[in-house]
């Protein structure tokens, strides 16, 4: 194995925290990994890592010559990409919740790919916040107001939110027209924050300014697709973006409330590493996926 492939596997097993998993990711053998790890260390005459039973982590001199070997690794693959006729190549592991995925981004994959054919994406589903570097994610999409961390946000969209409840909620409780009609003997359907555990409140723009309301919440979840389905059972009031309950305004199972006092708008962002020159693969699919949301703002969704 020469010295730019060792770096490449020096860098993965320091992402993943572990020889093993650096190994499945790349393809090769467990022993292979650790032997381009050995010789490395060799070579330089230091210790890269730190290696416990139950623990893989880089030393300071490791930590030190991951970030130039990111670097270096990054302007090989962008000078290769920059030959007449070459585009980006390899793999790229992206993490975005699965409802964004299928409603913005899947629908467009197969002209992404039919451009970038030697681009191999592996696309995960969550809405945890992800440790892009530990795990080996190139970026994320996620929604929502962002803690502070050590990533870079791009933000992509905003997506309009929508108050809801089904035509049997509406029939047992009545249609509130204003905010003091909602607050008496009205319930909502209770979303934990992945982020922090606590229940969300219910929002409104008011003279254009953010109001929050707790109702009684009978029901609670930590999932968007069952808040949803909670909904049309007529559980209770919801708030979610706009787009993913589209159908069922159309169909009549959900029935908008309170138009004049929405939600504020949530924000879209892609995360990632802010300490790492960006390889042309993951430029591209993130210049990609502004042009995605772009495409869907005259629907009335971003």
């Amino acid at each position: 194995m020469d010295r730019f492939d060792a770096m490449r596997v020096f860098t993965r097993v320091v992402e993943q925290r572990s020889f093993s998993q650096a190994a499945q990711d790349l393809g090769l053998p467990r022993s292979t990994v650790t032997d381009a790890v050995r010789t490395l260390e060799a070579r330089l005459g230091v210790r890269l890592l730190q290696r416990t039973t139950r623990f893989v982590g880089p030393t300071l001199e490791g930590e030190a010559y991951y970030r130039r070997c990111i670097a270096i690794i990054a302007e090989v693959e962008d000078a290769e990409a920059g030959i007449v006729g070459a585009k980006p190549r390899g793999a790229l592991r992206v993490d975005v919740q699965g409802r964004l995925a299928r409603h913005f981004l899947l629908p467009g994959l197969p002209a992404f790919l039919a451009e970038y054919p030697d681009i191999s994406l592996f696309m995960g589903e969550g809405d945890r916040m992800v440790d892009l570097l530990r795990e080996g994610v190139d970026c994320a999409l996620r929604v929502g107001t962002l803690v502070d961390s050590d990533m870079v946000a791009r933000r992509v969209g905003l997506l309009r939110e929508i108050t809801c409840a089904s035509p049997d909620y509406i029939h047992r409780h009545g249609r509130p027209t204003s905010l003091e009609e909602l607050a008496q003997g009205h319930q909502m359907i209770g979303f934990h924050s992945t982020a922090t555990g606590a229940l969300l409140p219910l929002e409104f723009m008011v003279e254009g300014k953010p109001r929050e309301m707790l109702l009684p919440a009978p029901v609670a979840l930590n999932g968007a697709d069952s808040l949803v389905a909670a909904a049309r059972q007529g559980l209770g009031l919801i708030q979610v973006p706009r787009y993913g309950v589209a159908d069922d305004l159309a169909a009549g199972r959900l029935v908008e409330i309170l138009p004049a006092f929405p939600p504020s708008p949530t924000p879209v962002s892609l995360l990632y590493p802010r300490d790492r020159q960006l390889p042309q693969r993951i430029c591209v699919f993130m210049d990609w996926v502004v042009r995605q949301f772009a495409a869907q703002a005259h629907d009335g969704m971003v």
